[in-house]
């Protein structure tokens, strides 16, 4: 856990008098629900060049050994995880290279790979594609994978070459930026005006601490609760999210915005909660509702259920009143009042948030959510063999391009005449020398492969 000390000047007002005194404070468990970070996989090692060199034993062959291959960038999804605070100041996330070959056929010791724990419910983002949904604990995704060791000269002998001077160089591991971003799994989401009573309710049935006071935004980072609902018998757990309030034009970013709307998004249920001593109980209804429905998923269409909180101290002629107008504005089959303090009317409301919850789960087991497709990375050991040659009269410059062939490429080591040599013989077998010959270059001409500016071969 990250702990940052401040030193912060305190105003005191004494007797009319503003003190100033030094107060020693700890930022800890920062939130953090959404950032990037660059995933660099290990690059594969080099193979070398060797050969054998014993007293007594003349030509003893090459023996030079291949690279390691370079280690995976793994995510895995952590109930011991809550926020993404690892990554507010470490914007980059890498594993380690694999070692170069050595003499003697000697393999170089792969990398070891990154393993990351990251909450669960965290989704890995490439642009408008999901690589990843993590939403499952334990659950294992290779977010970049490592890059494949260069072979050694030992590789490369046959009957026709018995003492090659070729070697590779180790394959670059996959290095691209993804967007992380945590939406919290929970069984039920508690929407509502800042002081509904949500971190009320959530104290009181269950573990759950979040701060509670009499002020509008008391709640600043969502809390989750778990809820034994039932007797020992059949008891089953329910898993509920304090979502921080919100306020008209809290989808437009006003307020604390809609910075956590996103994680009313895999609720199952959620429980509107309207404070009871609302001047205007369906006003406070409908600005809620109109936010849910504002925000880019409509939230409105989730299943809900409507409380009535804070009822202690009312009379109950007062209560029926404020929970009539709210049934007629919400439409709600059953408005439910209750008091978090007192735990009146909480058994009924729990009873029924458990059934709603098991019914959306059957629901969408059934149906397969065809939101955020999940696509994956790159599959490495798939190449496409096809090429193409375009010729920079102007520049006199040949440019080939192709999955294949630019792999070959940067394996290759430019400032070996045997490992040019191998490429060219590459490139012929391929089709691709025969391709050149038939633009008719001049001569001098340079070839570069893919996007690498800076080796080259002379044709």
């Amino acid at each position: 856990m990250t702990v940052f000390s401040h030193t912060a000047l305190v105003g005191l007002l004494i007797n009319g008098d503003i003190h100033i005194a030094k107060r020693r404070y700890t930022v800890r468990n920062m939130f953090v629900d959404s950032t990037r970070v660059l995933v660099k996989a290990g690059n594969g090692g080099n193979g070398i060049v060797s050969f054998r060199r014993e007293r007594y034993i003349s030509k003893g062959g090459p023996d030079g050994g291949d690279g390691g291959n370079g280690g995976d960038v793994v995510f895995v999804a952590s109930t011991n995880q809550d926020t993404l605070a690892q990554f507010r100041f470490n914007k980059e996330v890498r594993a380690q290279d694999g070692n170069n070959g050595g003499n003697a056929k000697m393999h170089g010791k792969g990398g070891e790979d990154l393993v990351v724990h990251v909450p669960v419910g965290t989704q890995v983002r490439r642009g408008d594609d999901v690589l990843f949904d993590l939403t499952e604990n334990d659950q294992r995704e290779i977010v970049a994978r490592g890059g494949k060791g260069g072979f050694g000269n030992a590789h490369f002998t046959s009957s026709v070459r018995q003492a090659p001077k070729i070697a590779e160089k180790g394959d670059e591991g996959q290095t691209f930026e993804v967007e992380l971003e945590l939406k919290i799994i929970a069984d039920v989401g508690l929407v509502g005006l800042p002081n509904a009573g949500k971190s009320t309710l959530l104290a009181s049935v269950s573990a759950a601490k979040p701060k509670i006071a009499n002020y509008p935004f008391t709640t600043l980072n969502p809390h989750l609760g778990v809820v034994t609902v039932g007797d020992s018998r059949d008891a089953q757990e329910l898993l509920i999210a304090d979502i921080p309030g919100l306020i008209d034009g809290a989808s437009e970013g006003k307020g604390l915005g809609d910075e956590f709307l996103r994680h009313v998004e895999r609720t199952q249920v959620l429980l509107h909660m309207v404070d009871a001593y609302s001047d205007d109980v369906a006003r406070d209804y409908a600005v809620i509702q109109n936010e849910l429905k504002n925000y880019k998923v409509d939230l409105s269409t989730k299943p809900q259920l409507v409380a009535l909180t804070k009822i202690d101290g009312l009379d109950q002629d007062i209560v029926d009143d404020q929970a009539a107008q709210l049934q007629k504005a919400s439409g709600a089959p059953r408005v439910y009042p209750i008091s978090a303090l007192s735990k009146q009317g909480l058994q009924p409301l729990l009873y029924d948030l458990q059934a709603a919850s098991h019914t959306q789960k059957q629901a969408a087991q059934e149906q397969a959510d065809e939101e955020g497709v999940v696509i994956g990375i790159e599959d490495t050991s798939r190449i496409d063999d096809t090429w193409s040659v375009e010729y920079d009269e102007k520049h006199n410059k040949l440019f080939v391009s192709g999955q294949k062939i630019e792999r070959f490429a940067k394996r290759t080591d430019f400032a070996s005449e045997d490992g040019v040599r191998r490429l060219r013989d590459i490139m012929r077998k391929m089709g691709i020398i025969r391709s050149i010959d038939k633009k008719h270059t001049e001569a001098g001409v340079k070839i570069y492969f893919g996007s690498n500016t800076e080796d080259y071969m002379d044709y």
